[in-house]
């Protein structure tokens, strides 16, 4: 009996921990610093030359951009002279980088032998008997050839008119922010949220971006600052529904961000061994 009660303890101690959510998101708002930076359906600055478009969503948040060639000249983006800046740290976007492919082709073929020779002796009977015995060689012969390409990064992007270039080097941040008002492991009755304003913010950050039209030279700044956040449990940062397209769901469920936006960003971290409530 005794047997019996601790093995019923130990399956219900393994479907409670099996219930424990063990993933949790940390997620950013952010705000733009000056009114350059405007919000609709994107984040973005435009100005009479081009339009930077920005999507921050992403696990330690994405400060890559799209640029766009507004105008009828070609515009070069000098990543020479371009920075990305994280709470007053400078960071090149050229790094004079060599980037290196590769590709082999291999063959083979297959060449085989056979050759015989006598061989005598006694047999069974104790008569003197002999035998052809032949023996063959299988071998395989082998070719590779291979080449690498290696290509130099540059230090300026050309935009054609009425096109875009990506542009995309840095994450924002991968650093769990701890604060007293935050359960680092929070239940849903538990997730609470902080605010902050520019002073105060623990992350500011931006792109500086030089770019050449018509042989004048033009600096885009765009600032931003972390201005809330909340900690969630893995239950309450995904929803899960069928996947829907022209009118035909899929025959299984998937998991959906609830929180997603243009100008947020998350952490995933998991509860592990930690002691921490914050």
């Amino acid at each position: 009996m005794k047997t019996k009660n601790v093995f019923y303890l130990a399956l219900i101690t393994i479907m409670l921990t099996s219930c424990v959510t063990t993933s949790f998101y940390q997620v950013y708002s952010v705000k733009p610093i000056n009114e350059s930076v405007s919000k609709s359906d994107l984040l973005f600055f435009e100005d009479e030359n081009c339009k930077i478009t920005y999507d921050l969503w992403a696990n330690g948040g994405n400060i890559g951009f799209n640029f766009y060639n507004k105008s009828n000249s070609k515009i070069h983006i000098k990543l020479n002279e371009s920075n990305f800046i994280f709470n007053g740290y400078a960071y090149d976007y050229f790094k004079n980088r060599t980037f290196t492919t590769s590709e082999s082709k291999s063959s083979s073929t297959s060449k085989s032998s056979t050759s015989s020779v006598a061989v005598t002796g006694v047999n069974i009977y104790d008569n003197l008997q002999t035998n052809q015995v032949k023996s063959s060689i299988l071998a395989k012969l082998g070719s590779s050839i291979g080449y690498a390409v290696s290509t130099r990064e540059d230090s300026i992007v050309s935009i054609p008119p009425k096109t875009l270039k990506r542009i995309s080097e840095y994450s924002i941040n991968d650093v769990l922010i701890r604060n007293c008002d935050l359960f680092q492991f929070p239940r849903k009755k538990e997730i609470n949220s902080v605010s902050y304003t520019q002073k105060n913010s623990p992350i500011v950050f931006s792109n500086r971006i030089t770019y050449e039209i018509d042989q004048n030279l033009k600096e885009v700044r765009n600032e931003f600052y972390v201005s809330g956040i909340t900690n969630y449990p893995e239950s309450e940062f995904f929803d899960t529904d069928y996947e829907e397209f022209c009118g035909q769901k899929s025959g299984y469920q998937k998991n959906f961000y609830k929180l997603s936006d243009k100008d947020k960003f998350y952490v995933k971290y998991s509860k592990g061994a930690s002691y921490w409530k914050h």
